[in-house]
């Protein structure tokens, strides 16, 4: 087995870490696989027989890699692998069901959040608080003293997690209550929805909400039940501006929330937003 040989299989071994890393930094398979592969083309071409820890020097490759990718991303450029071949690691197509269960393992609200991030913030709070790379490693990779990098991923973990502040405890109650509500929604438990609503609760939908099938307006809890029983499969709970609420974005590609509005223990308004500069305002957490 030649040296480039014996490099291919210990890539392979790690190649499940490094794609789980960089699927947290892209929140998409393909890229994530993109990634990996231009990983593989420059430790290929790099003199790796003095790195002593492998995974970490090929975690902060592939951070490298994805940090321009969300440069990229953001201003708008895309990059191609066309021209480098397949080497001696074949590059991995995504599937779309593996993705979905992927984003799902995740936590699809958490990639929405992430994706609200700055490049910077989001590489450093990825490497880490999910993967607990030292700030030391993530700095040469940002470029930025430890110190700096430090503060950044601070902020960062405060753009995701929010400041529970006053009035946490009745918040978090109410992300429970949107749990539930969206667990009987997808499981087709009327009567839990029913349990649920406030009798007068309404449902309004803005028109962009309207256009991506989001259905029209109503009202009364028992009309609003049957409207969401057995739907809202691909929803999930999340914060918005503070408080509960849903979000849909397949793939982590946000395109619509519904916030709620309570009455005591029930929901009293659900109103589904989709206007892309309404969506742009709004804080989205993770609890």
């Amino acid at each position: 087995m030649n040296g480039n040989e014996l490099l291919a299989k210990r890539f392979e071994e790690h190649r499940s870490h490094l794609r789980a890393v960089a699927y947290r930094m892209l929140g998409s398979l393909s890229e994530a696989d993109d990634a990996i592969q231009v990983t593989w083309l420059k430790a290929a071409g790099a003199d790796t027989s003095g790195v002593a820890n492998l995974a970490g020097w090929l975690t902060t490759v592939v951070g490298r890699v994805c940090l321009d990718m969300l440069r990229s991303r953001e201003s708008r450029r895309e990059d191609s692998l066309d021209e480098h071949g397949a080497g001696l690691v074949p590059r991995l197509r995504a599937d779309p069901e593996e993705e979905a269960l992927l984003a799902d393992s995740v936590g699809l609200a958490l990639l929405v959040v992430l994706d609200k991030l700055s490049p910077t913030e989001r590489i450093a709070f990825v490497l880490h608080d999910l993967f607990a790379v030292p700030f030391a490693d993530i700095a040469a990779i940002v470029d930025r003293s430890p110190e700096t990098t430090q503060r950044i991923a601070s902020r960062a973990r405060g753009r995701v997690r929010g400041n529970p502040g006053s009035g946490s405890d009745n918040r978090m109650r109410r992300y429970r209550a949107v749990e539930v509500f969206l667990r009987a929604a997808q499981n087709g438990e009327f009567e839990a929805l029913l349990a649920m609503l406030d009798p007068d609760a309404t449902y309004r939908t803005d028109e962009a909400a309207r256009l991506l099938g989001a259905g029209t307006d109503i009202d009364g809890g028992r009309v609003l039940a049957e409207a969401f029983c057995g739907r809202a499969q691909p929803a999930r709970a999340i914060m918005l501006d503070g408080e509960p609420g849903m979000v849909l974005a397949p793939r982590g590609t946000l395109m619509l929330v519904m916030t709620m509005r309570f009455v005591g223990e029930r929901i009293a308004r659900i109103d589904a937003v989709a206007d892309d500069d309404r969506l742009s305002r709004m804080e989205l957490t993770v609890p």
